[in-house]
C-alpha cells in the first residue's frame, strides 16, 4: 500500500480488517524468515529500531543492529521473543544495518545468515554460528568471501546441498555489482546503474555453499526469470521483476522462488525445475501491504504451507518500523498459488 495513502487510513478499522495480526507487539520485527527445526517453529526476522535517521530510498532510516529470533510450538500458539541472538557490535567486519537475515541447519549446529554494511559502506553477506536454534550466534570474523548485496535465503534441497539466495535494489545496492566490480560514484542515488526500463531487469543471485556453510562454493550466477513466452522480464516490468527478498522453497517436486517487487508492494513468485532456475512467472502470492516494504519467506507446517510477512499496521504506518504477521496460503491444483489480500475487503 503505497506510502502516500497513510494518513487516509483508519487503522483501528484496518487492523480489524487485517487477515492476521502481529506475532509480537513488544518490538518491531520485519523480514521474517521461518523455519521447522526439531518439529517447532523458528523465526529469524530483523528488528526495527527508530535510529532517528530521516526517509530515503536508499534505506538510511531502516538502521537496525541486532537480531532476535521469535519460536512457535505451533502455528496456533504464542509467540515468544528469545532475546538478542545477535548484535553488530560483535561482529568484527560489520558497521551498521543488519538487515534481512536467514537460517539453518545442519549437524545439530545452527547458522545465521545476515547482511551488514562493512567499514567501508559496501554491503556484503556474514555467517555466525550456535549450538541452538534461538543463539546466541557468534560471527565469523570476515564476511563471506565474493559476497555482496543483501537479502541471503538459505536453501536445502533433498540430496542435502545447501543454496544461497541473495541480492536488492536501490539501497541493496545490486544495481551497483554490474560489471562485477563495486561501483561507488554517485553513493546518493539509489537507481544509479539501473539498466532502462526496455532492457532485461536485474537478477538475483544463486550460488552452492560449502560443507560447512561459512563459504560460496562457486561464484554466484543469475537467476532468470522469465515471462510466459521464454523472454526475461524487463526492467520496466515493475509489477513482475525482482527487485529483493529472495526466497526458495520446493512444492510437488517443483522449485517455487518468490521475492518482492520493491516499488510496486507485491510478493510475486515464478517455478522451475531446478535450484539454479530459470524460473517462469506465476502470479502473485500477497498484495500490497500498510508499510513501503514486503518482504516474506514460506514455511510448511504440519503439512499445511504458510506466508510469513510484515506490514507497518501496528506502528500505524510507520515505514521502518513493521510487525511479523503468518497467513496459511493455499495452492490450486496445476501448482499456482492463490493470492493474499492481506486486508478483508470491505
Amino acid at each position: 500500500m503505497p506510502e502516500e495513502s497513510i494518513e487516509n487510513i483508519n487503522f483501528d478499522v484496518l487492523n480489524k480488517r487485517a487477515i492476521s495480526q502481529p506475532l509480537v507487539s513488544h518490538i518491531y520485527t520485519a523480514d521474517p524468515s521461518a523455519h521447522v527445526f526439531n518439529g517447532k517453529i523458528y523465526i529469524y526476522p530483523s528488528h526495527d529500531v527508530d535510529a532517528g535517521e530521516a526517509f530515503d530510498d536508499l534505506g538510511s532510516h531502516f538502521a537496525m543492529e541486532d537480531y532476535h529470533v521469535i519460536s512457535m510450538d505451533s502455528i496456533d500458539s504464542e509467540a515468544v521473543d528469545n532475546g538478542v541472538a545477535l548484535h553488530v557490535d560483535d561482529v568484527p567486519w560489520a558497521k551498521e544495518q543488519m538487515w534481512a537475515p536467514d537460517a539453518h541447519e545442519k549437524d545439530g549446529k545452527y547458522y545465521l545468515f545476515f547482511p551488514a554494511k562493512a567499514h567501508d559502506g559496501i554491503f556484503r553477506i556474514g555467517v555466525a554460528i550456535s549450538n541452538s536454534p534461538v543463539g546466541p550466534f557468534k560471527a565469523q570474523p570476515e564476511a563471506i568471501k565474493g559476497s555482496f548485496s543483501i537479502d541471503p535465503a538459505v536453501f536445502k534441497d533433498d540430496d542435502g546441498s545447501y543454496y544461497m539466495y541473495f541480492g536488492g535494489l536501490w539501497g541493496g545496492q545490486l544495481q551497483r555489482w554490474r560489471t562485477g566490480e563495486f561501483k561507488a560514484e554517485q553513493p546518493d542515488s539509489p537507481t544509479a546503474f539501473l539498466p532502462k526500463d526496455n532492457e532485461p531487469a536485474l537478477l538475483p543471485f544463486v550460488t552452492k555453499m560449502t560443507d560447512d556453510l561459512f563459504e560460496f562454493a562457486e561464484k554466484p550466477r543469475t537467476i532468470e526469470i522469465l515471462d510466459e513466452k521464454g523472454n526475461l522480464l524487463l526492467a520496466g516490468d515493475n509489477e513482475r521483476r525482482f527487485f529483493e527478498a529472495a526466497w526458495l522453497h520446493k512444492y510437488n517436486g517443483k522449485y517455487y522462488f518468490s521475492y518482492s517487487t520493491g516499488d510496486t508492494h507485491f510478493i510475486c513468485y515464478a517455478i522451475g525445475d531446478n535450484p539454479y532456475g530459470p524460473f517462469t512467472y506465476g502470479g502473485r502470492i500477497l498484495n500490497p501491504v500498510v508499510g513501503w516494504t514486503s518482504h516474506h519467506s514460506i514455511c510448511e507446517v504440519d503439512r499445511k504451507w504458510y506466508l510469513f510477512y510484515h506490514d507497518s499496521s501496528l506502528s500505524k504506518g510507520v515505514t521502518h518500523l513493521r510487525s511479523v504477521k503468518v497467513a496459511e496460503i493455499t495452492y490450486r491444483e496445476d501448482g499456482s498459488i492463490e493470492t493474499l489480500n492481506p486486508y478483508i475487503e470491505k
